[in-house]
């Protein structure tokens, strides 16, 4: 008997067997495991998981500086001013954010101050502009001269109509963070606020995993490129677009390859090609029972390494392919290829089929890529009573993903079209799938059933 025969066995039995949605799903994140992490610029780091805390080295703001444009006075100068009965200082200087001598302000005097200045020694407090006449000897003003056209506005007088109390339009050195204090934490996504905030205390790198590279290949000989004229019996490639967009919105860096043709050779050429730039691997058709399936012909022959008797250990390279009790998308292929043991997962064909796999398996495996934890790998989830007209069925022994629109404020979802996995118009106007169990069905209006929340 040829040494590949427990090999071949166990295969079978897993592609004979029904796996259910959760095995399968743990199965994937089983075998994925976080990406090594790296030093990157900061804004190379952008969607990228934080793998250390990060400590503020200096006090934010560093210095005690003023809010507003305006004066920087001694209170007791300004005390009981008015329009009536204007409190005169004498204008000893500018003060411009970045500015290093500063003037100091005594009894009488104030210094013209600008949006984030440092406050000039001897100044208690900042008075706005609007509350002073400018030092044009006028009613109120609107705003500065620029100390350009009009140097000579850093002198003279002011006449400053209101009161300020003290510490009135200052930041005060550490109102931020302090030197010290936990800045960010290790697990972080780093949007842009938390770009701004590495940068404000100065880091120009930051130790993160960086986004996974997703490349996706779309398969079939009747795929035609958006743009391009349509022959008769062809259709124009979506899912390698709408794959594409959803692993970007997961957080990857994504690559899209053109349609490949119904070709076990070609696709497995394209596949190794590709190995170079991934971290993953999407492939979406030809997983079915089909003449034409060639996703499952060129990849099933690849050794799968696993153990005889274990059906859920891949790690050692190859890929299966599964039927799982769900609807849309029976038909899955999971494993790894090449060198390196890329992880490929294999979806469906049908345009719903392939986004519905997406969300439920390939999106997790992107984010457990990324080291994020496990609450935040998966979509959200929520319970709603369904709203519909009637009930809706759903296959024994599957579980059901309907697409629907979900209403927060009335904690109720909508069906949005049919069951049917070619429906996309009718995916492009859901934000959410509703889920039917594997032992429910029919489900009656007002049944409350679990939704996964998409956007």
């Amino acid at each position: 008997m040829s040494s590949s025969a427990p090999q071949d066995t166990g295969r079978l039995r897993r592609e004979q067997r029904l796996w259910s949605v959760d095995e399968h799903l743990a199965d994937i994140l089983a075998a994925v495991r976080p990406l090594e992490p790296i030093e990157l610029q900061l804004l190379d780091a952008q969607g990228c998981v934080l793998v250390e805390d990060v400590t503020v080295p200096v006090a934010l703001p560093p210095f005690d500086n003023s809010s507003m444009d305006g004066y920087a006075v001694r209170t007791a100068d300004v005390q009981g001013a008015s329009e009536e009965f204007p409190a005169v200082l004498t204008v000893v200087g500018d003060v411009a954010a970045g500015s290093g001598e500063l003037p100091t302000v005594g009894p009488g005097q104030a210094a013209r101050i600008m949006t984030g200045a440092p406050l000039p020694p001897g100044a208690e407090a900042v008075v706005p502009v609007e509350w002073t006449d400018g030092g044009t000897g006028g009613g109120a003003a609107t705003g500065m001269t620029p100390a350009s056209a009009a140097p000579e506005g850093a002198g003279g007088e002011v006449r400053v109509h209101r009161p300020a109390g003290a510490r009135a339009h200052v930041r005060d050195r550490g109102s931020d963070v302090q030197a010290g204090d936990l800045a960010l934490a290790a697990g972080t996504v780093l949007g842009p606020p938390q770009i701004a905030l590495l940068a404000a205390i100065g880091r120009g790198t930051v130790r993160v995993r960086p986004r996974p590279r997703v490349v996706v290949l779309s398969t079939g000989s009747e795929l035609v490129q958006p743009g391009e004229a349509l022959a008769a019996g062809t259709i124009y490639d979506s899912n390698s677009f709408a794959l594409a967009a959803a692993a970007r919105d997961a957080g990857a860096i994504a690559y899209r390859v053109g349609a490949v043709a119904d070709d076990a050779d070609t696709l497995r050429s394209t596949i190794e090609d590709q190995l170079i730039r991934a971290d993953l691997l999407v492939t979406t058709g030809g997983v079915s029972v089909g003449a034409y399936d060639v996703v499952k012909e060129a990849l099933s022959s690849v050794s799968t390494g696993t153990a005889a008797g274990d059906e859920g250990d891949i790690d050692g390279g190859g890929v299966d392919f599964r039927k799982l009790a769900m609807q849309p998308g029976k038909p899955q292929g999971f494993g790894s290829v090449g060198p390196d043991h890329t992880p490929l997962l294999a979806l469906p064909g049908n345009p719903v089929s392939s986004y519905v796999s997406f969300e439920l398996f390939v999106r997790p495996a992107i984010r457990a890529l990324m080291g994020l934890p496990d609450a935040e790998v998966s979509r959200p989830t929520v319970r709603a009573a369904l709203k519909a007209d009637q009930a809706l069925g759903s296959p024994a022994g599957r579980r059901q993903f309907l697409r629907g629109t979900y209403d927060a404020g009335t904690a109720t979802v909508t069906p949005v079209g049919g069951s049917g996995s070619h429906l996309i118009a009718a995916l492009a106007h859901a934000d959410s799938l509703i889920v039917v169990p594997e032992d429910v069905t029919s489900v009656e209006p007002g049944a409350e059933l679990e939704v996964v929340l998409l956007g």
